[in-house]
């Protein structure tokens, strides 16, 4: 579901409910601004939906995407 900021804001609420069956989409002043989605509370499942859509040339284990995501972090 696609709604405003401002309908979000004053139907909280109401989206808060929605958002346990689908996504809802944030605009403001027209474009796409933010995605509210359901939380996973399995958190590999949601790694490995992930994983794949960076292209790279070599394998890359979980390891080498915890320190790429932490070097980003803190600027190494």
């Amino acid at each position: 579901m696609i709604v405003t900021a401002t309908e979000f804001k004053t139907n909280f609420g109401k989206y808060l409910d929605l958002v346990s069956q689908e996504d809802v989409l944030l605009t403001k002043n027209g474009k796409i601004v933010a995605q509210v989605i359901k939380p996973e509370d399995d958190r590999i499942k949601i790694l490995e939906s992930l994983v794949g859509f960076a292209k790279t040339d070599k394998e890359v284990n979980l390891n080498d995407i915890r320190e790429e995501r932490l070097a980003r972090q803190w600027d190494f």
